[in-house]
């Protein structure tokens, strides 16, 4: 036996699997791939969570695309984003062509072409694929002051708002309905409702409102309402395979917080709704995190801190969660840290900000005899990666430098009449497609307004309520209520709505709206 061979025997040992597995490819080392030394992770091991990381063209976009197969292969259902459009491919078999044949031999893999039951979706009513939508109640607070760029005054007061139409068992499904309790509370009337907890300064509902607008302008009045998407319809099968669900995000590139939050919101549903499943021998589904480092762009700490949880418990719902991104710097480290799988792609050294990036990327790997990881990493081929995945008995797997084994289905896109199709035919089209737009808090609000009377009819009569007199100056000052809002304590309150936000309303961990 070769030296090479040898050391691809010994590294493909740590890869051994008793039960059902997602292969990934073979074992190269001095550049020589041995195709009898496969790469797998173990489908017991999938909600231990990953990263897919790479530079732009190194083939991520083809390794998301064979380990969603796989998955969906083994009655797994899976979700992921389409950013660029091109894994509509997934619903159609591949063709055989002089590379995948090379790519089969060099991998020890028996390509056979191969189809896989794709639900498209989009958000909003815009896109190709089914409509999906989410209510403001159920995004929360803290979802929607990361969409809305929303500094930690900005967010706090956002929570008030949500604290108090929960309170009032007001339904804000859309952007109208929060634009009608934002207005509300900033008047002789709302101030008084809200005595004794705070209240809503005329300069931060102004940026909130102004943010609204601009949401609205990007699509965000398609995608807040009903009927809101449910989150068992993202955990379906057909003929055993598990349904992919496919978020075609293609046109809207230019709104990366909402899609970015959007995903979050899922994974923050599918932890609320699912119950506790303990050890299983395979997820109960697989989310594939896209572009995952919108998500934490100058996200406030708060935010990070509930990602960070909820990655580390979802796993116990049956749950598992592959960030893909560029780096994987682009991640926290604590979020980092709970990542049980490492795909690594090829990256660049060209800066010296590339070069800090490979050298902390390389202190993420265990240390192998084998290779030179600064080196491998600036080295990979196309459709190659640097790879660490958690064993059956939990233990990390050896380094391996693994060409990746071609994807069986089309590799490409079916293009947007096909997609549209596919979507109108589906068994989700007829419960999502249609916006339905029920009384809420904007409707319910203006018929208050309209049965109130006016305040030259409340002084003739009397009637005039309490709390529509003069008030004190500072109750007017907007510098008051940020005062109040920049205490600890208030903050601290307002941003765990998650468990205390109203009769009406409960929220979990990220203040989504928990279901009954």
């Amino acid at each position: 036996m070769s030296e090479q061979a040898s050391a691809a025997s010994e590294i493909a040992g740590g890869y051994t699997t008793s039960g059902g597995a997602v292969e990934l490819g073979s074992v190269v080392v001095d550049g020589t791939v041995d195709p009898g030394a496969r790469v797998r992770i173990p489908l017991a091991m999938m909600n231990r969570h990953g990263l897919i990381a790479g530079a732009t063209g190194t083939g991520k976009t083809k390794t998301l695309q064979g380990i969603a197969e796989q998955l969906s292969a083994a009655g797994v259902p899976v979700v992921m984003a389409d950013v660029k459009g091109d894994l509509s491919g997934l619903t159609q078999a591949g063709t055989p062509n002089d590379k995948i044949t090379a790519r089969a031999a060099d991998t020890g893999d028996d390509w056979r072409p191969a189809a896989f039951p794709v639900q498209f979706l989009s958000l909003g009513t815009s896109g190709a694929g089914v409509p999906v939508r989410a209510t403001i109640t159920g995004f929360g607070p803290l979802l929607l002051a990361k969409v809305l760029e929303l500094n930690e005054t900005q967010e706090s007061t956002l929570g008030l708002i949500f604290h108090w139409a929960d309170g009032k068992g007001l339904p804000l499904l859309d952007t109208k309905d929060l634009r009608a309790v934002i207005t509300h509370l900033t008047g002789p009337d709302g101030k008084a409702d809200l005595q004794g907890i705070g209240g809503v300064s005329a300069a931060t509902a102004g940026v909130i409102l102004r943010a609204l607008s601009n949401l609205d302008a990007q699509g965000g009045d398609e995608f807040f309402g009903e009927p809101e998407l449910s989150v068992a319809d993202l955990m379906r099968r057909s003929d055993g395979k598990g349904v992919i669900s496919l978020l075609e995000l293609a046109n809207l590139q230019s709104r990366p917080a909402l899609f970015s939050t959007f995903l979050m919101w899922l994974l923050a549903e599918l932890f609320e709704e699912l119950p506790e499943a303990g050890d299983l021998d395979a997820p109960k589904l697989v989310f594939f995190f896209d572009e995952a480092h919108l998500l934490f762009n100058d996200a406030s700490e708060a935010f990070l801190d509930r990602i960070e949880q909820t990655v580390k418990l979802i796993r116990s719902k049956g749950v598992g969660v592959f960030f893909c991104t560029q780096l994987p710097t682009d991640l926290p480290n604590p979020v980092l840290s709970q990542l049980g799988a490492r795909v690594q792609h090829a990256l660049r050294a060209f800066t010296p900000d590339d070069q800090q990036a490979l050298a902390r990327t390389v202190k993420t790997y265990p240390t192998t005899p084998h290779y030179a990881l600064d080196k491998a990493l600036t080295s990979l081929g196309i459709g190659e990666a640097i790879v660490t995945v958690l064993s059956e008995t939990g233990a990390p797997t050896p380094v391996a430098w693994t060409r990746l084994r071609a994807p069986r289905s089309l590799m490409g896109t079916i293009g947007g009449d096909a997609v549209t199709q596919a979507a109108t035919s589906s068994e989700l089209h007829g419960k999502y497609a249609q916006t339905v737009d029920r009384e809420s808090a904007y409707e319910r609000m203006a018929q208050k307004a309209a049965a109130a009377p006016s305040p030259e009819s409340a002084e003739k009569d009397g009637t005039k309520p309490a709390g529509t007199g003069p008030r004190k100056r500072e109750d007017d000052d907007p510098g008051f209520v940020e005062k109040v809002m920049g205490n600890s304590a208030v903050r601290s309150f307002f941003r765990s709505a998650a468990s205390a936000v109203g009769r009406e309303v409960t929220r979990g961990l990220f203040g989504t709206r928990r279901r009954r």
